[in-house]
């Protein structure tokens, strides 16, 4: 009988030790709280909440006291008294020692979460500048898309980059001006409560143009709070924003409105004329079942003159300021209108789905003149581009965990669809803007991408191993309405992207990772057609060897070692027309992070990353590739709630860099720091804010461009140039409610 009861006591003690909890986390006003961290102190267990606040713990029974750390949140401790575990966790001041390095493959996104919550977004260009090693440049007049700069990548507006929000793509395939142009500016900065995002080629829900990377921007489903706010500068600078929470505490829905106004002449000789309007609306509401949707709608408008890029030697004769212009017709118009229905569905405790259905209509049109008079020396090389373009799609993504005594399984089943159709793409040559000298090209595009991927994650002590495969279908068509003869003229292509990623997890203080993929982004359709559906999707294949590291409570570092290859593409060069070949190119580099918080109220940042970048078919000193950053650096001092008071002085460093193939050109660097600092009394807060506070002289933009003025008889190829803005000083007011 002794021997029996023995056995029943060894019995209960082994299932009790195996007990697997499940539950979920939410804030005061009940939306999910992802990535908060969960440790059983007795079995010394740990897990983290997924997307949609909900997580399992194994070897935890009742009477288990679980710690819980999430960022912004008060630590507690919870002590389990029944199956069903709903913890409600309180707002509260960031604390670094609190950060927990999580095991999974974008861990290092808690680095974009504490600069987001020490140095808070105030522009729609410092939303991009939040991914590290990040660099963004304007030289159109302010409504263009940014030139964006990354691991090496002279990424123009977003060929290598891929860039969303809340599911919904920006990039633009077969755009007027150049592929996968990303404008961002229809987000309102503070509308944004998340950025996630990874470098390289690892990502299986990742496709077109994740090659360097991507970035995905979350807005906010809940306000705060209600705020109206003002803000004027220098060179006759205004913006307004409003956020307005409609339905106030209600727990299971949520609606706001928010709504921006800018304008400005900017620093130059002839004024920017630069207006943009956004208006942004959400409504998200929770179900019985815990289902959560998001209805949103957005409309984007601006419209701006350009003073152009300014040849060097104009400058040095002393001809015209470095403000001044050749030909200050240039400038553009564009708008975007979104509507986007986003939902997660819960299946089974261990089951989700998550899926969102997106529509835009985006309209543009850019007038450019970039050689001035060198192929028509009577009126001058002006050129339009434009396009009306409406952009349909799905995601949708199935989740499945299983969760096992020695192993836990992570399934991702996604599917998606995206059709892409414009109306009378034009390349024309114009003068001031209102006549066409010639039409260079004119056609309709339809270009259609249909994908699916499986992810898989397989847990196994302290390794996370991440096999993937991604399958792309590509159809491109178009016509050419220059053509003599009606002919819709099509290519298609399907590509195979497998991923293989690995993380250890020595503890929540060390991670070492491996990422391998594979990767593309798609040429221009024009091109695909023109060169008969050769090279439509070259390869990108990456390697990232790095680590993640919590040495003080105080203290993260992270640092990588990477490698990309590209295979040889044709890019279509919009501002002249044609279909210009790059041969293979190959790019490696190292990436270093610092995170410090020198007290409660203090916080240090840098980010240092160093790039070699070349062209592979060509000889030793010819292989440059033009506008490659071999060297940046960015990092500040911040502060936050000090007596009231928040702000921080940041700089950003890019060294000169190769303008042409073989380095005779040289795009010069430059060092800019920015200052800001605000004050809260009781519901009002004041700012002021400082651009280029030592009032450098720097370049935003460069380029090695042969062009030839009005009086000149031969043309001279040497850096023509945007001016970065100088000393820039605004102030503002907000009023919250």
């Amino acid at each position: 009988m002794k021997k029996h009861i023995l056995i029943l006591l060894i019995l209960f003690n082994i299932a009790a030790f195996g007990q697997i909890q499940k539950g979920i986390i939410i804030d005061e006003n009940g939306k999910p709280i992802e990535n908060a961290t969960i440790t059983n102190l007795k079995s010394n267990t740990h897990s983290h909440t997924n997307e949609t606040g909900n997580f399992s713990i194994d070897k935890s029974n009742v009477g288990d006291i679980l710690n819980v750390i999430a960022l912004g949140h008060k630590k507690i401790g919870y002590t389990i008294s029944n199956s069903e575990i709903s913890i409600v966790m309180e707002s509260h001041s960031f604390k670094l020692e609190e950060v927990v390095i999580q095991s999974k493959i974008s861990a290092l996104n808690v680095i974009s979460k504490i600069d987001l919550e020490t140095t808070p977004v105030n522009s729609s260009q410092e939303i991009l500048r939040k991914v590290p090693g990040l660099f963004i440049g304007q030289h159109a007049g302010g409504g263009k898309a940014e030139q964006i700069f990354l691991r090496g990548f002279d990424i123009d507006h977003g060929t290598d980059i891929a860039i969303n929000v809340d599911g919904m793509p920006v990039n633009m395939v077969s755009h007027a001006h150049g592929q996968g142009y990303a404008d961002l500016h229809f987000v309102i900065p503070e509308t944004v409560d998340k950025i996630d995002f990874g470098k390289g080629t690892y990502y299986a829900n990742k496709g077109d143009f994740a090659t360097a990377g991507y970035v995905d921007f979350g807005t906010k489903e809940k306000l705060d709070f209600s705020s109206i706010g003002a803000e004027v500068g220098q060179f006759n600078t205004f913006r307004t924003v409003g956020l307005f929470d409609l339905l106030g505490n209600n727990k299971k829905q949520s609606a706001y409105i928010a709504t921006e106004y800018i304008l400005t002449d900017g620093p130059f000789v002839s004024p920017q004329n630069f207006n943009r309007i956004n208006l942004f609306g959400k409504y998200s509401f929770v179900l019985e079942d815990n289902s959560r949707f998001s209805i949103t709608a957005s409309r984007f408008t601006s419209k701006w003159d350009a003073s152009g890029q300014v040849p060097q030697r104009l400058v040095d004769n002393g001809i015209i300021s470095r403000f001044g212009s050749v030909d200050d017709t240039e400038g553009g118009a564009t708008s975007r209108s979104n509507f986007n229905v986003s939902f997660r569905k819960p299946i089974d405790e261990n089951t989700f789905l998550k899926a969102n259905i997106f529509y835009s209509n985006y309209k543009f049109e850019l007038f450019s003149n970039f050689t001035f008079f060198l192929n028509d020396p009577v009126n001058g090389d002006q050129i339009k581009q434009k396009e009306d373009r409406n952009i349909y799609g799905i995601n949708a993504e199935l989740n499945k965990s299983i969760n096992k005594e020695s192993v836990d399984l992570l399934f991702q089943l996604g599917f998606g669809v995206r059709n892409d159709a414009t109306t009378d793409t034009e390349l024309s040559h114009t003068l001031n803007r209102s006549t066409t000298l010639e039409q260079i090209k004119l056609g309709d595009i339809d270009e259609s991408n249909v994908f699916t991927y499986l992810n898989t994650e397989v847990r196994l002590g302290k390794w996370l191993i991440n096999p993937a495969v991604r399958l792309d279908y590509f159809k491109f068509g178009y016509q050419d309405k220059l053509a003599g003869n009606y002919k819709a003229q099509t290519e298609s292509q399907v590509k195979v992207s497998p991923k293989l990623n690995f993380v250890y997890s020595q503890n929540n203080d060390l991670q070492f990772y491996l990422k391998t993929g594979m990767g593309f982004h798609s040429n221009d359709a024009r091109v695909v057609i023109a060169n008969n559906g050769n090279e439509i999707l070259p390869t990108a294949i990456g390697t990232d060897v790095g680590t993640i590291w919590k040495p003080f409570p105080r203290l993260i570092v992270n640092s990588a070692l990477w490698y990309l290859y590209l295979q040889q593409e044709f890019v279509y060069v919009g501002d002249a027309g044609i279909v210009e070949p790059s041969g293979e190119t190959s790019r490696s580099g190292f990436d270093l992070g610092i995170r410090y918080q020198l007290s409660n109220y203090f916080f240090f940042n840098l980010d240092a990353n160093y790039t070699h970048a070349r062209s592979i078919n060509e000889p030793e000193g010819q292989n440059y590739i033009p506008l490659a950053p071999d060297f940046t650096s960015t990092g500040g001092l911040s502060f936050q709630n000090w007596k009231n008071f928040s702000g921080g002085l940041r700089y950003r460093y890019m060294k000169n860099r190769p303008a042409n193939e073989d380095n005779s050109i040289v795009a010069k660097g430059y060092f800019i720091t920015d200052f800001n600092v605000n004050y809260t009394y009781k519901k009002i807060v004041f700012g002021i804010s400082v651009e280029n506070l030592f009032n450098s002289e720097w370049n935003e933009t460069q380029f090695a461009t042969e062009s030839r003025l009005r009086s000149e008889t031969a043309s001279v190829e040497e850096i023509h140039f945007t001016p970065g803005t100088p000393f820039f000083l605004k102030v503002g007011v907000i009023y919250k409610f």
